[in-house]
Parts: structure tokens; C-alpha cells; sequence
């Protein structure tokens, strides 16, 4: 069961850059990051327009003097207070998230920042290797990867139980985007935007997440791939809005990824789907604290969250905010990760290696393999679909 007094020491001095007034992904930071106490919100720089920066972040409780017009102002104004920030969250379009990572680890912050981190891998190993220079966590928000089912199917796969892996299948693949919605949500209009989503908009967007959770999952390292990739609403090209990609893994096994926002009628069908010699697991995100288990010769079955049969040492069961039956969701996986995020940065800021070793969140690096699989599909598919190597 989660431990609710973990949090023995103050809270962070915690801001965030974006994720302003109307923001989705504003409010889930804030929701999951101030949960457990880990973290305090004291500064912001929310919003490009400074009056509506300001009267977003009094709104929420801050003093106006710390509601920033940009986030070099911030930073620096921030550093000059006994009471200044020590971590800042990221919840701007993807163009922006290099410079403002950099200056805030040059800064001396801890970091959290929204998938993809960079357009390209030497920029995302750049801000490696800053965060590492200056002794800063650096936490990559795969939103997703805090559901416990997860890291109980990533136990049952490190221990055998399933036996080798075989086949991956991993999609997300909703259908919100079948039409050109762009036209009418500045959200979206982003997004098909190569300026400032990358060069790529399904697959960064939501590929990324089932590609980190499959590699949590297996610990199996991709060796080669092949990307198909389509802009069926025409106007979004050069950026796709499906996308499939088939892979080779390290150990011979093989696998898919289904990104697409052109699924029309589906909610997200965001699946993983782990085939190994003797049996197969597969976790779906609208169904989150269910894991099903199909054992060759035996009846299918579905491990539910929370229950004795679970593995006693897996985050499955350390990140259980109440007991098994109630439903928990996306909020709870945004809490149990920036739990950890908090843990590992006071563990940092104490000269605590030991215990960031010793905890599980995702870093830098898990943050520069999500740009790599985006370089590689981009590669292949601009040159028809051809295989390519995984890494260089």
C-alpha cells in the first residue's frame, strides 16, 4: 500500500512553465505533483500573455509578483529569493522544451518535462548530460507508466513467468482526430505543426507512450525498425496521423506499434500486448488496474490491482492508494509518479545516491529513447519504408 509519510522532509519549491488557463496537461501536473506533499507550487510562468499569466496564477494562489511574464525572468528573479524554486515542470508545445530544460538545469532546477524532450537525440543527450554536470534529476512525464499493472506485468516478465518474449504489439490508436478538428482547437493545431510539434505529430504524441511502457515492461532493447507512415487528413502533411512500425528486438523477438488519431470511434486503444513462449499478458489503458494473463492450456484470466496475488515487490503493489475493487486512474499513475520524482530530487539535493538508484522513474534516458524511435521511423519512412538501424 502507497506510504503516505514519505514525506518527511519539506516540500519542493516547485513552478511550472505552460499549462495555463484551459490546459489538460496543466491541471494534471499540478493535480499529481501536489498530492502527496512532495511538491509546492510557489511561481509560474504559465502563459505567453503576462495579465493573463498573472490572473491565471493569483487565481490559484500565488502572489502576483510570482507570476512571470516568460521563463528567463522566472529563473532568474527565482534564483535571487531564500525562498526560490528548486524544480520546474514543462507543459509547453515540444519546440520549446530544449531551451527551456537547458536554462532551467543551467539554473540550477530540478526538471519534469513533457514527452518528447527534444526534436533530436543530441539535444535530448545534451540535456543529459547538463542534468548530470549539475547534479539534477531529470524526469520525463510518461503520465501513464505510474498505473501499477504495469510495473506487476514488468515483474512477471523479468521473472520467467511468461517465459521468453516472443512478440510485442503495442497501439495507441484513438479517433479524435479523424477529421481536420485542427481547424477549430489551437490544442490541436499545434500538434500538426512540424515548427512546433517536430517531425512527427502521432507517433511523438502518443506512440512514445505505449513504446516507453513495452520497453518497461520487457527491458528489451530494439535493434532495427521499419515505419509506414500517413496523413489521411491531408492538410497535416508532412506530420502523420497514422502510423505503423514493426521492430526486431535484441533476443529475436519481434513487434508493432499502431499509432493513429484517425481510429474513428475509438476512445484511445492504447494497448500492450506481451506474447512470451508459454503465455501472454496484455494491459489496455481504459481498463488500467486489470492485467489479463492467458496461460497456453489453461483458461484466460484477469489479475485485478490491489489483490494478495500480486507480486509483493513490484511498484504494483507499493503504489496502491486503496484497496483492490476501487478503480484507480489516470490521476493516481500522475500522482505515483511525481512521488517519485520527489523522492529521487530530495534524494539528489541530500547526496542520497543510493536511494535514486534504488527508485524506478522515468529519466532522461527513458526520455532520449522516445526522440530516437522518432528519428529512426522518420528515416524509414521518408525513404520508403525501409528498415533501419536503431541505433547508430
Amino acid at each position: 500500500m502507497f506510504n503516505e509519510e514519505m514525506r518527511s522532509e519539506q516540500p519542493l519549491r516547485w513552478a511550472m512553465v505552460g499549462g495555463g488557463r484551459g490546459s489538460q496537461i496543466g491541471y494534471a501536473h499540478r493535480s499529481g505533483a501536489t498530492r502527496d506533499g512532495h511538491f509546492q507550487l510557489m511561481a509560474g510562468a504559465f502563459d505567453i500573455d503576462a495579465d493573463r499569466c498573472r490572473d491565471f496564477g493569483t487565481n490559484l494562489g500565488l502572489s502576483a509578483d510570482r507570476c512571470y511574464a516568460d521563463y528567463l525572468t522566472m529563473f532568474t528573479e527565482e534564483a535571487k529569493r531564500d525562498d526560490g524554486i528548486q524544480a520546474v515542470s514543462i507543459a509547453t508545445p515540444n519546440a520549446t522544451h530544449y531551451p527551456i530544460a537547458m536554462a532551467a538545469l543551467e539554473s540550477g532546477l530540478h526538471v519534469v518535462c513533457e514527452k518528447p524532450v527534444t526534436f533530436t537525440v543530441v539535444e535530448a543527450e545534451d540535456l543529459k548530460r547538463i542534468a548530470q554536470k549539475h547534479n539534477r534529476i531529470f524526469g520525463v512525464m510518461y503520465g501513464y507508466a505510474g498505473f501499477q499493472m504495469i510495473h506487476q506485468a514488468r515483474e512477471m516478465i523479468q521473472r520467467g513467468d511468461i517465459g521468453e518474449v516472443r512478440v510485442i504489439n503495442m497501439q495507441f490508436a484513438h479517433g479524435f482526430h479523424a477529421q481536420e478538428v485542427e481547424k477549430n482547437d489551437p490544442g490541436a493545431k499545434w500538434r500538426m505543426n512540424p515548427a512546433v510539434s517536430g517531425p512527427t505529430y502521432v507517433l511523438g504524441d502518443i506512440g512514445t507512450h505505449a513504446f516507453y511502457m513495452a520497453q518497461l515492461m520487457t527491458n528489451l532493447d530494439v535493434e532495427s525498425l521499419c515505419c509506414t507512415r500517413q496523413s489521411f487528413v491531408k492538410s497535416r502533411a508532412p506530420l502523420e496521423d497514422n502510423a505503423h512500425v514493426m521492430m526486431q528486438f535484441s533476443n529475436g523477438a519481434v513487434g508493432t506499434l499502431w499509432a493513429s488519431g484517425v481510429n474513428a470511434g475509438s476512445m484511445h486503444q492504447q494497448k500492450i500486448r506481451i506474447v512470451g513462449e508459454k503465455a501472454s499478458l496484455e494491459w489496455w489503458d481504459e481498463r488500467p488496474n486489470q492485467l489479463s494473463l492467458e496461460i497456453q492450456g489453461e483458461p484466460a484470466r484477469v489479475l485485478e490491482r490491489g489483490m494478495s496475488y500480486l507480486h509483493k515487490d513490484s511498484s504494483a503493489v507499493d503504489s496502491d492508494r486503496i484497496g483492490g475493487g476501487h478503480a484507480e486512474g489516470f490521476f493516481e499513475s500522475w500522482s505515483n509518479i511525481y512521488s517519485r520524482f520527489g523522492v529521487v530530487m530530495k534524494a539528489a539535493n541530500r547526496g542520497d545516491q543510493a536511494t535514486i538508484d534504488a527508485t524506478w522513474y522515468p529519466d532522461i534516458d527513458a526520455g532520449i529513447e522516445g526522440v530516437r524511435l522518432l528519428e529512426r521511423c522518420v528515416d524509414s519512412a521518408d525513404n520508403g519504408a525501409k528498415w533501419v538501424k536503431y541505433h547508430d
